[in-house]
């Protein structure tokens, strides 16, 4: 049996950064992933301000702007009444957002896992966990051949996303839960222009998002009771749910072509679970997951990864210091994530008569509209923007 510091369970967007970055820090870690990379996955693709920041201090940037993913620079609202343009305020200087395709993304960060010493295993699906006093102390897991192998660590960190066996093996609770808010259908087109846009009406929201191969990612929200509906029939609904949402994108559209087959989901569940126990953790959509409307997972798996292993530092060995590190951990996501989460919610209802009611009242104020595009890439915070000039505006308009 094979000993580590840290077992890191799934290698996408919240494992491989967790693994790096323990690695850098001189810990033995252990990555384990089911898949084989490249491998698609279903995904908004978008990368937020806040999430290119951290690609950015951990040396990956240049790897994604080498990909052939096109750079954002400029986004668009539409809705009932009124249509915003503008972009989020620069995060360290970076002023350029990109929301890779997830072969390309994924192989990145595990790439960069492994350049900072973690041992990444492929094709390994972890089938249980091994208990020593009610403690977790590593796995149990299948190799790509078929046999069975079973490795030790201090820390397993369960980043296998929103039907994490980890969580269920841990026992973790839920302790915030929601009813799925809505369904989405997407594929990518060649030959439609545009930038990164977003419209919405009652029930029906529509994204256009620039990926890798001069695409647009094209996606379509239901609401959640259209489901069963639209999955008979998905490309109808589809078109005609741009068509009457963002006409000028459907015209745009008819004169390119849908280069892959449609990709889709009714199952976004919404909830957090108990981030932690003894000798084990949850990062990304394992301990958080919410409707994608939003796109904000992978950034969010991004801070998680960086503010736990930051909590950890060099205190994993030392057993009141790490429980109050994780302890710390999930304090933190009870402030940031919950706030991103709630936004998600409320966009995920498909009711804009709140929002576009203040939005209207920004046009014409570019500071704003840019500070408001900011609460969305975590720029700055909902409480930030609504400060007292702001208030002031939306108090004599």
């Amino acid at each position: 049996m094979d000993d580590y510091d840290v077992i890191v369970i799934g290698a996408r967007c919240a494992g491989s950064p967790t693994a790096m970055l323990f690695a850098r820090q001189g810990y033995r870690v252990l990555l384990l992933e089911k898949a084989r990379f490249p491998q698609d996955t279903l995904s908004s693709h978008y990368i937020h301000m806040q999430g290119v920041a951290l690609l950015n201090r951990w040396g990956l940037l240049e790897r994604i702007r080498d990909s052939g993913c096109q750079p954002i620079t400029h986004e668009r609202y539409e809705g009932p009444g009124v249509r915003i343009d503008g972009f989020s305020l620069p995060i360290d200087g970076l002023t350029t957002t990109y929301a890779p395709r997830r072969y390309v993304l994924d192989p990145i960060l595990a790439e960069g896992a492994v350049a900072a010493g973690a041992e990444f295993r492929e094709g390994c699906a972890v089938a249980d966990l091994l208990w020593e006093d009610d403690r977790v102390t590593g796995v149990r897991y299948t190799t790509p051949g078929g046999a069975e192998a079973t490795a030790r660590a201090r820390l397993v960190v369960g980043a296998d996303g929103m039907r994490s066996l980890v969580a269920r093996k841990a026992g973790a609770p839920y302790v915030i839960e929601h009813p799925r808010a809505t369904c989405v259908y997407y594929s990518y087109w060649s030959g439609v222009p545009s930038s990164f846009e977003l419209y919405e009406r009652p029930g029906r929201w529509v994204a256009a998002v620039p990926t890798n191969d001069d695409l647009k990612l094209i996606m379509t929200y239901f609401p959640q009771a259209d489901y069963n509906q639209v999955r008979k029939d998905v490309e109808p609904a589809y078109l005609e749910a741009v068509r009457t949402t963002a006409p000028d994108l459907y015209e745009r559209m008819a004169a390119g072509s849908r280069e892959e087959q449609m990709y889709g989901t009714g199952h976004q569940e919404n909830f957090f679970r108990k981030a932690y126990g003894p000798g084990w953790v949850l990062v990304g959509d394992a301990v958080n997951h919410k409707d994608s409307i939003t796109a904000r997972g992978i950034t969010e798996a991004f801070v998680q990864a960086q503010s736990l292993t930051d909590l950890i530092g060099e205190r994993l060995h030392d057993e009141s210091a790490l429980k109050s590190a994780l302890r710390r951990y999930e304090n933190n996501l009870g402030n940031e994530a919950h706030s991103q989460y709630q936004g998600a919610l409320n966009v995920a209802e498909l009711k804009p008569e709140g929002r576009t009611d203040m939005l209207r009242k920004l046009v014409g104020h570019q500071e704003h509209i840019d500070r408001y595009f900011s609460t969305l890439s975590g720029a700055i915070s909902i409480d930030d923007f609504y400060n007292e000039e702001l208030l002031t505006l939306l108090d004599q308009s």
